[in-house]
């Protein structure tokens, strides 16, 4: 497996998760030697676009799970070869490199077949008629190769091999009696046996133990267009050894072929590796091209893929398979949820208004200076997470963080605030779908399934046109996905206060924690900006008195 780290926030990411999981990326790649690699659980919303495109930095990569894939194991890493290759090739090939099985591919590269040891050696238990080389269409350069031959006289490129084995191995007489046109003649270097081989018209005459043929016999072989090549092997070596130059492809094994993908989960081809028992199995990619072969070994030898959870600690938040992988490390200034770790890890929660102040705290207690690039994106995060020091969640720590960064990044905080929220809080030509899932979280409190989306707007008016869909996709979402409550959390920016759209068999929880009347679906609640620190608190304590 690939010894990385992968750095991700949660679901439906927000600015704070996507750039702190970079920053921390850079941090630990700088300090560690080790591969930390960014990734995300969900696209990036318009803010964060904007942010990355501001700084020039890429979006971190895309994933959907941290169970381990054949793609995580380090397999075989096997050359496939072409269904033209001879038999002798393939054992030479299977002996050098210490395997039992070889992919043929076709000219795309595509996989074929599967070359076995036991496909080699049946063919030294099966007997097979002297028309073999005609019939696996065995070429004159895998005679060549498998016997270590040489050329004498060839009368065209690459001369199809049509007839019977012979071996001349008596008086001219009798051996012209059992030659037909075409054959494949074995002999030695009596000339009057080679002339009767031409004689007869054989397509091919191998000469053994080295000989060569008079200018004679190769005259009368050019005129009667027979091929002569000259092995150092004697007659028994040579008529052994000949049946080898059969292309691979005739003995392969073509139908019902058992190959993984790249993608494949490891737990799910344990079962097939156990009701199968073959020694190794092909791996392919996406095109069907062959990428290596995997075995039992590479499955007891697999380790865990390593992870760093940042800005959540709710396994319903978190990365599919989480708990297949190792966690390291959590960095949140959540409330501390479920997420458990099957030994001690490091742990670092803090009451400030956004991770990515703690990354930058990281940065600074270790004397390492982050990058203009991470700065400037760190920036943006505490500055989307606080909504520029209006969140309540806000700290002195944030702030004077946030100017530590600016410096670095050298940008103007406010100016770059006004630009970020405008370009981010823009609800033009966005569905009901983006917009509820751009920053979507799931928590369970006291069994309770309870979903809340928090969407920040600088122009509250303009969500009147699509409040009707959104409410019939809450209403949906909450009945599919068993939600007991679903919350849209629409935050003014401007003016400081967030509307709660709530919907779901328990809605009536919004009530209790607020003290408040829903009038139909829905209430304005001045002042609240924080889904973690003005929400989340009163529904639990709402929650955890109800008998």
């Amino acid at each position: 497996m690939n010894d990385v780290i992968y750095i991700t926030g949660h679901k439906n990411p927000d600015t704070d998760s996507i750039c702190a999981s970079i920053a921390y990326a850079e941090f630990k790649n700088k300090t560690e030697n080790t591969t930390a690699i960014p990734v995300r659980l969900g696209a990036v919303n318009r803010e964060t676009q904007f942010i990355l495109n501001y700084f020039g930095v890429e979006i971190p990569e895309l994933i959907e799970t941290v169970k381990v894939q054949i793609s995580d194991l380090d397999i075989d890493i096997v050359a496939p070869v072409y269904p033209e290759i001879s038999l002798k090739m393939a054992w030479n090939i299977m002996k050098r490199n210490n395997i039992k099985t070889l992919p043929v591919v076709n000219e795309t590269d595509t996989l074929i077949g599967i070359a076995s040891l036991s496909n080699l050696t049946s063919t030294y238990m099966d007997i097979w008629d002297n028309n073999i080389l005609s019939k696996s269409n065995t070429t004159l350069e895998n005679i060549l190769e498998t016997l270590s031959a040489k050329c004498i006289y060839i009368p065209e490129e690459n001369p199809k091999i049509r007839g019977k084995i012979v071996t001349a191995a008596m008086q001219p007489d009798s051996a012209e009696c059992i030659i037909e046109e075409g054959d494949v003649v074995i002999c030695g270097d009596r000339e009057d046996t080679q002339e009767s081989v031409i004689n007869a018209k054989a397509s091919l005459m191998i000469i053994t133990g080295n000989h060569f043929a008079s200018d004679t016999v190769v005259e009368k072989a050019t005129a009667a267009g027979c091929s002569i090549i000259t092995t150092p092997y004697d007659t028994f070596t040579a008529s052994r050894l000949i049946t080898q130059s059969i292309p691979i492809g005739y003995v392969m094994t073509k139908d019902n072929i058992l190959s993984f993908h790249v993608d494949d989960f490891v737990e799910e081809i344990k079962d097939v590796m156990l009701e199968t028992r073959y020694r190794s199995y092909p791996v392919v990619d996406r095109d069907n091209k062959v990428m290596g072969s995997v075995s039992r070994y590479h499955l007891i030898t697999q380790n865990k893929k390593k992870v760093i959870l940042l800005d959540h600690n709710e396994r319903t938040q978190s990365v599919h398979g989480l708990e297949d992988a190792e966690v390291l490390e959590i960095i949140d200034h959540h409330r501390i949820a479920d997420i458990q770790t099957g030994g001690p890890i490091y742990f670092r929660n803090e009451p400030v208004g956004s991770t990515s102040t703690i990354i930058a705290s990281i940065f600074f207690e270790n004397g390492i200076r982050p990058s203009r690039k991470a700065a400037g994106i760190l920036c943006a995060a505490i500055i989307s997470d606080t909504l520029l020091f209006k969140s309540p969640t806000s700290t002195n720590v944030d702030k004077v963080t946030l100017k530590r960064l600016a410096e670095i990044a050298n940008i103007d905080v406010e100016k770059f605030a006004k630009e970020m929220f405008k370009a981010g809080t823009s609800l033009k030509d966005k569905t009901a779908d983006e917009i509820f899932h751009q920053d979507f979280k799931v928590f369970t409190i006291n069994n309770l399934k309870i979903g809340i989306s928090q969407v920040g707007t600088m122009n509250i008016e303009s969500f009147s046109d699509i409040r009707e869909e959104m409410v019939n996709l809450m209403e949906k979402k909450a009945v599919e996905d068993s939600f007991n409550v679903i919350v849209l959390m629409l935050t003014d920016i401007l003016n400081g206060g967030s509307e709660l759209i709530a919907l779901g068999k328990d809605k009536d929880i919004i009530s209790r924690a607020f003290n408040v009347k829903l009038t139909g679906n829905s209430v304005y609640l001045p002042g609240i900006l924080s889904r973690k620190k003005q929400v989340i608190p009163p529904i639990t304590t709402a929650i955890t008195s109800m008998k």
